[in-house]
């Protein structure tokens, strides 16, 4: 291992570790095992059929469809993109129609399993009487970093292995047995802002700026991304009264008073769940303090981490699987999943329970550990 880094990596790997809120039950795939880890096509290509292939097959099992079945299949996995591509990998090892409509999506980050959602939905707007399945995930095997340049190195602590496979149909039967009922979908995007672009990881440009000063203004566009979908969010989903609260807040600082405070909605007057980005511990927690959210709506989110690590756009569904093995959702009520991913980019949905969910706990990835959980204790220990 000390031919790969010097003390001072290991040391500051360690600490990244430490704390970013993750436990010790976090998987990464074999790839990265091996001293030095291998990072080739082979291995990455292992790690696809390892991930997908299973969640596929549960997926099919639980909701009784064939794979012939399914009219359109959506795979997102930000950073491989091999050829033949996912989708084709799929659909070859499961000998889906010649007529499916098969979809990928590259380079969308945390967020895509979000907007995979979203274009299912446009999709089946169009497709009558289809099933959509989106596969979500992240190969790691082919995103390890050799070198010892310490902000390239947080990349090899923060994400972890895992996948999530989701069925949207509008087939007018599936009404006795979905679980949800997609309300709301909204896509923000701040690609226009050439601060979107600035690497976080120069140390200087031509023009004088530093590293620090590109990391915060990067973090200031992030920032405005997740403001603006949460307000054009509001707009669809918040009683009248608080939407006029937050408006009069904004002309007041903007016309008035300049150190007023600008009204942060109470979305849980109307949402009663919440699964949020999930790249590490401070981000959970300033979201939620944002939204003004108690810690039991953040722990879902945190205790995903914890179990299963970063696993990227699929960690959502984690922390959706979480609250059914907790059985809290209930028929009537709502969840809004977050995501935000690179671009940067945030995008929302918000579903309706339609159905009473129980006896999720003994079942998919939460069936050995959630009886653990919540940690209470997870704030000290980290």
């Amino acid at each position: 291992m000390m031919d790969l880094w010097d003390s001072e990596s290991v040391d500051f790997m360690a600490k990244i570790l430490t704390h970013s809120g993750q436990g010790e039950q976090t998987y990464l795939p074999p790839a990265i095992h091996y001293i030095p880890p291998k990072s080739g096509h082979p291995e990455a290509i292992q790690e696809v059929h390892m991930v997908l292939f299973p969640v596929l097959e549960n997926l099919l099992n639980k909701t009784r469809i064939s794979p012939a079945d399914i009219d359109i299949l959506i795979v997102n996995c930000s950073g491989f993109c091999p050829a033949p591509s996912l989708s084709s990998i799929i659909i070859n090892k499961y000998c889906m129609r010649e007529d499916i409509k098969s979809y990928n999506i590259s380079g969308m980050g945390c967020s895509a399993s979000v907007l995979a959602i979203d274009i299912a939905k446009n999709i089946l707007e169009t497709h009558k009487n289809s099933n959509a399945v989106i596969l979500s995930t992240e190969i790691l095997s082919t995103g390890w970093y050799p070198g010892k340049e310490r902000p390239k190195m947080v990349i090899n602590c923060m994400f972890r292995t895992g996948a999530a496979a989701i069925l949207v149909t509008n087939k007018k039967e599936a009404k006795r047995t979905a679980k949800y009922q997609l309300l709301w979908s909204l896509r923000t995007l701040r690609a226009f802002d050439d601060k979107a672009y600035y690497s976080a990881f120069r140390e200087e440009d031509s023009d004088g700026f530093t590293g620090v000063t590109l990391r915060r203004e990067l973090l200031q566009v992030v920032g405005e991304t997740l403001r603006s979908n949460i307000s054009l969010l509001g707009l669809k989903v918040l009683p009248f009264t608080e939407i006029i609260r937050y408006v009069v807040s904004i002309i007041k600082k903007r016309f008035m008073n300049k150190a007023t405070e600008i009204y942060v909605p109470n979305f849980k007057s109307v949402i009663q769940h919440f699964c949020l980005p999930s790249p590490g511990k401070p981000v959970i927690r300033e979201i939620g303090k944002g939204l003004k959210l108690a810690e039991r709506d953040m722990e879902p989110a945190l205790m995903t981490l914890h179990r299963f690590g970063n696993q990227s756009s699929s960690s959502l569904w984690y922390e959706l699987a979480y609250m059914e093995a907790k059985e809290r959702v209930k028929k009537g009520d709502k969840v809004w999943q977050l995501g935000m991913g690179s671009g940067p980019k945030c995008n929302s949905q918000v579903w309706k329970c339609i159905r009473p969910i129980v006896e999720e706990a003994q079942k998919g990835a939460w069936a050995d550990s959630i009886h653990m959980y919540p940690i209470v204790s997870l704030e000290e220990k980290s």
